[in-house]
């Protein structure tokens, strides 16, 4: 794949989410946009009782069901686990999964994390992984061919625009998908898809899979169904093709829970049924049963299990053996990072609709000088530190100091606000509550930002002008804006009573402003040089044995610590563990991870040692033993995996068949 396409595939994802959330926007903005606080808050006072309850047991039920999945997922893997600890796993994968919104990616960081550490080798976690990331879409298939074939008009916004043929066709697609899936594992047992073997269960297995799914979504869709009102013509079938279409979008958009997409294609299906106010009631009610309380539910769970693994200061890496002790720092696990960053990113939400809150109390008498500090910031302000967290959010994710010290600062100062202007009480008990989760978790945040690496330069001088003077130009536009009803920088830009001019400028300087602090808040950039002999003579003057053959030499964030590297059938290979100043040994390891997913690759270490197993943990690679001659010696319960010396460190489900053939021969280069 060319350089170019493959920079657009990677930064797609992230555009198609942008595009659908501005648009999710958009659609409220202009549908919705006699939509009241007031009579959202009046909504949910007239939900029954009864409702609450039943919507709640819906809720418990769609959970314990997700259970059966690791539970399925171990007894195929060969390993079966206790339910107790199944459902542990379960929980805290699933809850991360769902509000982040990249299931595939969150729920294997915990699954690792765990299963690891109940005695699953890697090659066994790799299974649960794919096993459990493929039962979560066959609900969806199984029920949207349904939806899509008896109940086409359903479907938001397609069912009435779309020929019905088309609908028909599709939903034959995905009814194909699945019996083919059933009918493999019957017939041949094998599959290879893009170079990968995959092993599929048995056909009974594969058709309790199926069910299972589909069990699950209808369960999950109906927590929102049982909250809401009768309503002429709104049958289940039609609510479920409404939510289907809705969840989605929200997956498509890969936002945390799908914040803000899921929700306007709610509104937007059920709107010939319900009135606004209730369905967002509605909304409100099912984000705090299916993603706010079990996400806080499952972060203190977690949290606990590592303060007990920290204790013991062990991780096991194979089945009934001898652990591998913790060496060097104890690296915090990936749910922490990812965790810290989904509750961030929906305080941000929190603090750029808070124009929309009603306020619980007058606001209280300040001195003059904080009363005139206040009357310059308003609700302008908020809007914009909200949009701020959204990006410190994404900087989280890769573990950047300032993004951690960034957030802090702003969710105290969002609370400070909300106190100032009598904003009802639980909108700066979130902000403080999501601030005392964050702030004992500084190791975990350990990456300079682009800001701090380096020598100052144009690249990182400019950004910081261009921030510098958005804020500026934001602060001049935002009295010409107060007469607006909420008084945010999104309602600027979408209301029609400001003129185009006003409106213009504003979007360019939030979105100029954003993508500023986010080139000066990302991390470091990756530098790395070709293998020659200058290469290989620095790699000796740090105290390593550069190899005979290879593409190039990747260095940490400071240049002190660096390894060689091969690019191999889709996999960035480093040999061994990078050298040089320990501390700057971490940055070199997320610097491969970072160099693997600007190329399209995976990053993998061949013959790693112990001392950094946990921070190859953290990028989300697993550990395979090898024996003297550098091949992974497997699976078996009688391996001496915890006594060897040397890893493979790799995405173990998808690259360890891409490179085992290649290993002999590496061995004997």
């Amino acid at each position: 794949m060319p350089a170019v396409l493959r920079r657009l595939m990677k930064h797609a994802p992230a555009v198609l989410g942008v595009a659908l959330f501005v648009g999710a926007i958009y659609v409220v903005q202009k549908e919705f946009r006699t939509l009241k606080i007031a009579d959202i808050q009046k909504a949910l006072g007239d939900i029954p009782t009864s409702a609450l309850v039943i919507s709640f047991g819906w809720n418990l039920l769609a959970y314990f069901i997700l259970t059966f999945y690791d539970r399925l997922a171990t007894v195929y893997a060969g390993r079966v686990v206790s339910f107790g600890k199944v459902a542990f796993a379960s929980f805290c994968a699933y809850t991360l999964a769902h509000n982040l919104g990249v299931a595939a990616v969150s729920g294997a960081a915990v699954r690792y994390r765990l299963y690891a550490g109940w005695g699953l080798t890697p090659l066994q976690i790799g299974k649960v992984v794919v096993f459990c990331s493929l039962t979560f879409s066959f609900g969806g298939l199984v029920l949207g061919g349904s939806i899509l074939f008896f109940e086409p008009e359903a479907i938001p916004f397609f069912g009435n625009h779309l020929p019905h043929w088309v609908m028909y066709a599709i939903a034959i697609g995905m009814w194909i998908t699945v019996t083919a899936y059933i009918v493999l594992s019957r017939v041949i047992g094998t599959v290879t898809l893009f170079g990968h073997v995959i092993e599929l269960p048995s056909w009974r297995m594969a058709f309790l899979q199926v069910i299972l799914a589909t069990v699950d979504v209808g369960v999950t869709a109906a927590i929102m169904y049982a909250l809401l009102p009768e309503a002429a013509g709104l049958t289940y079938p039609k609510f479920l093709g409404i939510y289907l279409a809705s969840y989605t979008a929200g997956l498509i958009a890969n936002l945390p829970g799908g914040l803000g997409v899921f929700d306007a294609a709610m509104l937007l299906g059920l709107s010939p049924y319900l009135e606004p106010p209730v369905i967002a009631g509605g909304i409100v009610v099912f984000r705090l049963y299916y993603y706010i309380i079990p996400l806080f539910l499952a972060g203190a769970m977690f949290a606990g299990n590592e303060v007990l693994l920290r204790s013991k200061g062990v991780m096991r890496f194979a089945a009934n053996k001898p652990s591998v002790q913790a060496i060097g720092r104890w690296s915090k696990p990936d749910f922490v990072v990812a965790a810290s960053a989904g509750a961030v990113a929906l305080c941000g939400g929190l603090l750029m609709a808070i124009g929309l809150i009603d306020s619980a109390t007058d606001a209280p008498h300040w001195p003059d000088w904080l009363s005139w500090i206040t009357d310059q910031l308003d609700e302008f302000a908020p809007s914009l530190l909200g949009a701020a967290l959204l990006v410190f959010a994404a900087a989280l994710t890769q573990r950047v100091k300032l993004a951690w010290r960034g957030s802090l600062i702003v969710l105290v100062a969002g609370a400070v606000y909300g106190v100032a202007y009598g904003t009802a009480l639980w909108v700066p008990g979130v902000l403080l509550v999501t601030a005392g989760l964050l702030a004992p978790f500084p190791g975990a945040f350990y990456r300079n930002a682009s800001v701090f690496t380096g020598k100052l330069r144009a690249g990182t001088i400019l950004p910081l002008l261009a921030l510098i003077l958005c804020v500026i130009a934001l602060g001049g536009f935002e009295p010409r804006l107060r007469e607006l009803e909420n008084n945010s920088f999104w309602e600027a830009i979408l209301s029609p009573e400001v003129p185009r001019i006003i409106r213009a400028s504003v979007a360019a300087c939030v979105g100029l402003g954003l993508f500023a602090l986010w080139r000066l808040l990302r991390a470091g950039r990756t530098v790395f040089s070709p293998f020659d002999d200058a290469a290989a003579d620095e790699l000796r003057a740090m105290g390593g044995r550069p190899p005979r053959e290879a593409d190039g030499v990747i260095y940490g964030e400071a240049g002190r610590a660096a390894f060689a590297f091969r690019r191999i059938d889709g996999v960035l290979l480093a040999f061994g563990d990078p050298v040089g100043d320990a501390a700057d040994r971490v940055s070199a390891v997320w610097s491969l991870r970072d160099l693997a997913r600007e190329e399209g690759l995976d990053p993998a270490i061949w013959r790693a040692g112990r001392d950094l197993l946990g921070v190859y943990g953290d990028i989300g690679l697993a550990a395979l033993p090898l024996d003297a001659a550098g091949i992974p010696i497997g699976d078996a319960e009688d391996a001496p995996g915890p006594h060897a010396s040397a890893f493979l460190v790799c995405q173990a489900e998808r690259d360890i068949s891409a490179l085992l053939p290649l290993l002999p021969s590496l061995a004997r280069g």
